[in-house]
C-alpha cells in the first residue's frame, strides 16, 4: 500500500479524551473513531489489525477441532428467561421490543442461544464432544465506559461453547481452550497468564482468566513471577491426549497467580519472597466449565450408550479479540509511539523515500515494494512528499516492526537502511539483502 492512497488520518497531538496510552495512540494513529460513548468506528489501519488477531484466534480454534458459526447479534427474552438470567443479568444488558412489542436484548453472551440450537439438532451421545465458536460483536452497557477499546460498550468476541458427555470430557475442553489460548497470545507477542478467576454471571465453579500484565489493567493481580517465564513456544500438542493437554495446563497454573477475587493470602505467602509480586492486568480471555447449569434449565439432554437421558456438560470460552488490540499496545509501545509484534502488524514492514521525485530513489523504492510483494509481505510505502522527519514521526508512530529507509547516500553505495522499530538498531544492507532478512523473519511468524 503506498502511503499517499491510503486513509490514515494520523494526529500529532495527544488527544484530551484519552487517559491511557493504547487509547491515545489508536486515536493519534488513526486506527479508531468514537461515535458515541464506548461505541467506535475502526478506520482501515486499526480494521487491519483486527482482522489479523481474529485470524489469529480462527487458526488456533480450528488446529484443536473446534468448528466456527455465526448467531445472531439480537436474541428473544424468552430464551434468557429460559435459563432464569434475563432478569438476574442486570442493567448491562440493552433490552429492546421490535414492532410487534416482543421482548429482545442485544446480546452481552450466548449460553442460552447455542443451547437452544444444541437442544434442536443433537441427540446422541454419538455426536460428542462438540465445541461451537464464533467471532462476533457484542454489546454490554457499561456504566462509565472509558479507556477506549479497553472497556468498550460494543466490543469484538470470540466466544465458544464446548458440549460433553461427562464431566471428565468436559474438563479435558477446558483444558484444551487453556492450551489453545496460549498458544494464539504467544502468537500475538503476548505474556497471557491464566489465573483463577470468579465465574460472575455466567455461572459455574471451575474458571481462568487470562490477563496480560500492564499498570492500567482493571484487576489487582497477585503472581509468582516465575509464571512470567513460561511459554508454551513450538511444541507440538496432541490435543486428543487428555493426559498430555492437562500437563500442560498443570504447569501453567500450579504456580501461584490469582486476581484479587480469588487470592489466598496463605498460599500467596509460601511464595520465596523475591517471586512475590502485586500488579495489575488486562483481561483478554476467560474460560468456563459450569457442567449442566444451561443444559438442565433448557432440556439439552443426550441418549446415552445404556438408553438413558443426561443433560450435556457445558463450557463457555471467551477471547475478547477488539480490547486485545488495547492490552497489545499498552504492553508494547514507547514514548514515540506503539511498537507491533510481527505477528499482529498491520504492515510488515515500513518503506521511507529520503527524497521523493528523484529518478533514483523512487526506482529503488518501486522496486523494494514490488520484491516484498513477490514474497508475500504487505509493505507501507510512504511516498508522500514530506520531510524526512515527518514521515519518520509517522512510522514511529504507527509502529511497523520493521522500517526501510532509501536515500541518494545510501543509493550511491548500494545500500539501504534497515531500521528494528523494537530496538531502534539500524545496519545497512543491500536491497536484495533486506528483501531475504524480512522474508526469513516473518517465515516464522
Amino acid at each position: 500500500m503506498r502511503l499517499s492512497r491510503y486513509f490514515l488520518p494520523v494526529l500529532k497531538e495527544n488527544p484530551s479524551e484519552a487517559q491511557i496510552v493504547s487509547h491515545r495512540y489508536m486515536l493519534r494513529a488513526g486506527m479508531i473513531k468514537q461515535q458515541s460513548a464506548g461505541i467506535y468506528s475502526w478506520l482501515p489501519m486499526g480494521f487491519k489489525v483486527l482482522k489479523r488477531i481474529e485470524q489469529i484466534v480462527h487458526e488456533e480454534q480450528i488446529r484443536v477441532g473446534h468448528l466456527p458459526l455465526l448467531m445472531p447479534t439480537l436474541q428473544t427474552a424468552d430464551l434468557w428467561r429460559e435459563s432464569g438470567r434475563y432478569d438476574d443479568y442486570g442493567q448491562e444488558m440493552l433490552r429492546i421490543k421490535d414492532r410487534q412489542g416482543r421482548e429482545m436484548l442485544y446480546g452481552p453472551t450466548n449460553e442460552e442461544m447455542i443451547t437452544d440450537i444444541f437442544r434442536a439438532h443433537v441427540n446422541s451421545y454419538k455426536d460428542l464432544p462438540l465445541t461451537l465458536y464464533q467471532i462476533q460483536w457484542k454489546f454490554r452497557d457499561e456504566v462509565r465506559p472509558r479507556f477506549g477499546v479497553m472497556r468498550g460498550r460494543e466490543f469484538l468476541m470470540k466466544d465458544g461453547y464446548s458440549f460433553d458427555i461427562d464431566r471428565d470430557s468436559a474438563l479435558h475442553a477446558y483444558n484444551r481452550h487453556m492450551v489453545s489460548y496460549l498458544r494464539s497470545y504467544e502468537r500475538m507477542g503476548l505474556t497471557a497468564i491464566p489465573m483463577r478467576a470468579a465465574s460472575g454471571p455466567i455461572g459455574g465453579d471451575n474458571t481462568h482468566e487470562f490477563l496480560v500484565l500492564a499498570s492500567t489493567g482493571e484487576s489487582e493481580v497477585f503472581y509468582d513471577s516465575a509464571v512470567t517465564d513460561l511459554k508454551l513456544g513450538a511444541r507440538e500438542v496432541d490435543f486428543d491426549d487428555r493426559a498430555a493437554v492437562a500437563g500442560i495446563c498443570e504447569e501453567f497454573t500450579s504456580v501461584y497467580a490469582r486476581t484479587d477475587e480469588t487470592h489466598d493470602e496463605a498460599l500467596f505467602n509460601a511464595v520465596p519472597e523475591e517471586r512475590r509480586k502485586v500488579g495489575r492486568g488486562i483481561e483478554v480471555g476467560q474460560i468456563f466449565y459450569f457442567g449442566t447449569k444451561y443444559s438442565e434449565s433448557m432440556g439439552a439432554n443426550v441418549v446415552t450408550a445404556d438408553g438413558s437421558r443426561v443433560p450435556v456438560e457445558m463450557g463457555s470460552h471467551g477471547i475478547g479479540v477488539s480490547r486485545l488490540l488495547g492490552a497489545i499496545i499498552e504492553a508494547s509501545h514507547d514514548d514515540k509511539g506503539i511498537i507491533w509484534p510481527e505477528g499482529v502488524t498491520p504492515f510488515h514492514v515500513g518503506i521511507v523515500n529520503l527524497k521523493q521525485g528523484d529518478a533514483a530513489t523512487d526506482s529503488a523504492c518501486n522496486a523494494l515494494y514490488a520484491a516484498l510483494v513477490g514474497k508475500g509481505l504487505e509493505p507501507l510505502y510512504d511516498d508522500r512528499d514530506e520531510r524526512a522527519g515527518a514521515k519518520f514521526a509517522t512510522m514511529d508512530l504507527i509502529g511497523l516492526p520493521w522500517r526501510v529507509t532509501i536515500g541518494p547516500r545510501g543509493l550511491a553505495n548500494g545500500k539501504v537502511e534497515l531500521t528494528s522499530r523494537r530496538t531502534g538498531e539500524s545496519e545497512e544492507v543491500s536491497l536484495e539483502a533486506a528483501v531475504d532478512r524480512l522474508t526469513q523473519i516473518y517465515a516464522g511468524v
